[in-house]
C-alpha cells in the first residue's frame, strides 16, 4: 500500500506545477495558440504595419518633393524667382586682373598649343561665314530669350555672341537638347551655363542671376536653364549674353533664330 508523506505530497505537487507552467509557457510561445490571447499581437499585422509605416513616409517624401517642384514652376512662370543670396569675396588689395593677366604659358605649353593647332584640333578659330555650317542648318533652335539685342555678333572685335536685354528674372531656355557640361561662376562672366549638343554644338549662356541646372544635367530644347541677371564685371545691366560655337568656331546665333 502506498503511503504518502507530506514532504514527498508537497515534492511531487511542486513538479507537476512546474512541468505544466512550463509545457503552458512552451505551447504559447511556439505554437500558434499564442494568437488567441487577448491582448497578443499576431506578428502578420505587426509586418504589416511596419509595412504601411514604411510606404507611408515613401509617399509623404515623394509629396513633398513634387509640392516643391510644382512651386519652383509656378515661381519660374510668375518670375518670382528668387535670386541666389551668394556674393563672391573679393580682397580689395589684389588687382585681379593683374592676377589673371600674370599667368602666362610657360614653354612646354605653347609647343603643346602649336603641336594642337597644326594638327587642326580643338581649334577655336573664327568663323565668320557660313559655308562651315551647313551641319546644323536643319536644327530648330528655340530662342532662349526674347528681347532686344543690344550687341550684335563681332567676331573680329572679339564679342562671339549676341547680348539680348531684357527684364530681372527673365527665364533664359536651352537652345536645343544637350548636356550641361559646365555650370559656375567667374569674374568676368558671372553665372554661366555651357550645354554640348549633338554634332559637336555647344551653347553659352553668361551673366545670370541663378542657375536652375547642375554640370552632368540633360536639359530638352526650351527648359529653363537659368534667370536672366547682371552678374560678373563685364556687365552693364540685366541681359543676356550668348555664343554658339559649331566644330570649335564661333557662329552668329541672330543666323539660326529670331530674338
Amino acid at each position: 500500500m502506498l503511503k504518502l508523506k507530506p514532504l514527498s505530497l508537497f515534492i511531487g505537487v511542486g513538479v507537476t506545477l512546474i512541468l505544466l507552467i512550463t509545457l503552458v509557457t512552451l505551447t504559447i510561445a511556439f505554437t500558434p495558440l499564442r494568437e488567441y490571447i487577448p491582448g497578443y499581437t499576431d506578428t502578420k499585422i505587426r509586418r504589416s504595419l511596419i509595412n504601411l509605416a514604411v510606404k507611408g513616409d515613401s509617399l509623404e517624401y515623394e509629396l513633398e518633393l513634387k509640392t516643391k517642384y510644382i512651386e519652383n514652376i509656378n515661381n519660374v512662370i510668375q518670375g518670382t524667382v528668387k535670386t541666389d543670396s551668394f556674393v563672391p569675396k573679393r580682397d580689395p588689395g589684389r588687382n585681379y586682373k593683374s592676377l589673371i593677366n600674370s599667368n602666362k604659358a610657360s614653354k612646354e605649353d605653347s609647343l603643346l598649343r602649336t603641336e594642337v593647332e597644326q594638327k587642326e584640333r580643338y581649334s577655336l578659330s573664327i568663323n565668320n561665314g557660313k559655308s562651315a555650317n551647313n551641319g546644323i542648318s536643319s536644327f530648330f533652335f528655340f530662342t532662349p530669350l526674347k528681347g532686344s539685342v543690344t550687341n550684335s555678333f563681332k567676331a573680329l572685335d572679339g564679342h562671339y555672341g549676341i547680348d539680348v536685354a531684357a527684364k530681372d528674372n527673365e527665364a533664359i531656355k536651352a537652345a536645343l537638347d544637350g548636356t550641361v557640361i559646365m555650370a559656375s561662376w567667374t569674374i568676368e562672366t558671372g553665372y554661366c551655363m555651357q550645354i554640348q549638343h549633338s554634332n559637336n554644338l555647344v551653347s553659352i549662356y553668361k551673366h545670370c542671376s541663378v542657375l536652375m541646372k547642375k554640370t552632368g544635367n540633360f536639359v530638352k530644347a526650351g527648359e529653363v536653364i537659368a534667370i536672366v541677371g547682371n552678374s560678373g564685371e563685364q556687365t552693364t545691366g540685366p541681359h543676356l549674353h550668348f555664343e554658339l560655337w559649331y566644330n570649335g568656331n564661333a557662329i552668329d546665333p541672330q543666323d539660326y533664330m529670331v530674338f
